[in-house]
């Protein structure tokens, strides 16, 4: 007799009304990533260019950050977010062009910091590329 496959039951992910929040944007050379959490830091969405649908070296394009700052806006209005902080991280080409389309989602941008780490001369950075 063949066996019922196991039914995973654990907790649902419910749907919260969170009106205020932080999109947490990082931006690096190959891909965008966009993580809106509520003001405690757990995620209510994220997107990122390559969940987006884009491949390669597209990922690192200003287009795929606006597309996935637009995917993760939709789905945190949709659990009643309004107003978020912007906290922008790292040297991408996509760091403005999220916030644009963050704030052309219809999310109220209240503050907009950047928290990209700076060594106080800590590792050696990796060697020059020669192309």
């Amino acid at each position: 007799m063949a066996k019922q496959p196991n039914k995973r039951s654990g907790p649902r992910k419910q749907k919260r009304n969170v009106p205020s929040g932080v999109a947490h944007i990082q931006s690096t050379f190959n891909n965008t990533i966009v993580t809106i959490t509520d003001l405690k830091g757990d995620a209510i969405s994220w997107a990122s260019a390559g969940s987006s649908g884009f491949k390669g070296a597209k990922k690192g394009t200003p287009f795929a950050a606006q597309t996935a700052a637009e995917a993760a806006a939709r789905r945190a209005s949709e659990q009643g977010m309004r107003q978020v902080e912007v906290m922008v991280s790292g040297p991408g080409s996509g760091r403005e062009t999220a916030i644009r389309a963050l704030q052309a989602s219809g999310l109220e941008i209240t503050l907009i910091r950047d928290v990209t780490p700076i060594p106080h001369n800590g590792c050696r950075p990796p060697k020059r590329r020669r192309v």
